[in-house]
């Protein structure tokens, strides 16, 4: 590895731009629980592992020079952030009609206990082609490639994984730690109404996307 201070402070500068993977965290920990976004941040995590491993094996390569493969996966990527967004505004719905007396945690955890956030936090980084090229396009600026790149693209991949995780739960926590005023129903509306555009938002733009 070459430049190591640059490569970490331009991951923790990426990192913290707000993305799929932040609107995702934010909607789970605030309608789920702390444990909610803590799942999502795992299921992020593994597809960033995922990520890593292409680009060590050489298949974010083939993914970017093949605008057949870029395309399915861009599009699936899109069409899983649309219905989460959409399934989160369908969410104000509730929200709206729910009385203001049973809006503890515990009622929270029974609504949303059936959803898997491990697999939405996991599904919206997999599919998203972006962060593919992001690896092969950023990974290689900080190795020597007169040697072998395999070790070096790996303990990047990694070291931008736990980057990433750390930020994500601190952001868990901080969330959780104002849960009290975020879960307002007023406030949640808010919340849920903005992360669903969001999430569309990034679909859409995910959507058109030139390969």
């Amino acid at each position: 590895m070459e430049n190591i201070p640059m490569f970490l402070l331009m991951c923790i500068l990426l990192i913290i731009l707000p993305g799929p993977d932040t609107a995702i965290a934010t909607k789970n920990t605030l309608t789920v629980n702390k444990k909610g976004g803590l799942q999502t941040i795992l299921g992020s995590c593994c597809g960033l592992f995922i990520h890593t491993l292409a680009a060590v094996i050489g298949l974010s390569a083939i993914i970017v020079k093949s605008a057949y493969i870029f395309a399915i996966l861009k599009y699936v990527g899109a069409v899983y952030l649309c219905y989460l967004g959409v399934k989160t505004l369908w969410t104000l719905k509730t929200i709206r009609t729910q009385s203001p007396v049973v809006n503890d945690d515990t009622q929270i955890d029974i609504k949303y206990g059936n959803q898997s956030c491990f697999k939405q936090g996991f599904l919206t980084n997999v599919t998203n082609p972006k962060v593919a090229v992001f690896f092969l396009t950023f990974l290689p600026q900080f190795v020597d490639g007169s040697n072998s790149t395999f070790f070096p693209f790996l303990l990047m991949g990694l070291i931008y994984t736990a980057l990433t995780a750390s930020w994500f739960i601190f952001y868990v926590y901080l969330l959780d730690r104002i849960s009290a005023f975020m879960k307002k129903p007023m406030t949640k509306a808010v919340i849920e109404g903005l992360t669903g555009i969001v999430l569309i938002g990034f679909g859409i733009k995910l959507a058109l996307e030139k390969a």
